[in-house]
This record gives C-alpha cells, sequence and structure tokens, in this order.
C-alpha cells in the first residue's frame, strides 16, 4: 500500500466522520483550556478554527484527485 492509498482511506475516513472528528478537537481544546485555566483559550480557539477548515476542505481535495487527467 502506498502512500496516496493511505492518504485517500485517511481522507475518506475523517470525511466520512467529520462530526466525530471535530467533536474530538472540540472536548480535547476544551479539556486542555480546563487544565490550562484558560491562559491559552485564544489560541486553542484557533485549533479549532484550523481543524473544521481542514476537515471541510477534505472535500474539495478529495473531489480534486477524483477529477479524470
Amino acid at each position: 500500500m502506498g502512500f496516496d492509498e493511505i492518504k485517500n482511506k485517511v481522507t475518506d475516513l475523517i470525511s466520512d466522520n467529520a462530526d466525530k472528528v471535530s467533536d474530538g478537537v472540540d472536548k480535547a481544546t476544551d479539556f486542555i483550556d480546563d487544565k490550562t485555566g484558560g491562559k491559552y483559550s485564544e489560541h486553542l480557539e484557533g485549533v479549532d478554527d484550523k481543524a473544521r477548515d481542514f476537515i471541510d476542505g477534505l472535500d474539495g481535495e478529495k473531489g480534486e484527485d477524483d477529477k479524470p487527467a
């Protein structure tokens, strides 16, 4: 199995479970925020936003890979 095949499988897995992945990132950043006493809240909000952007971008990226040459 080559790198491209693995990348496509991971992309499909994340795309198919986007809500669960996003919820997991939210829970993780909330946990970190709680443990640090809110010291890094702004940075963690950025992480949440970037993760959502990444997940949303996977659908577009997947579509481009599936286009015929």
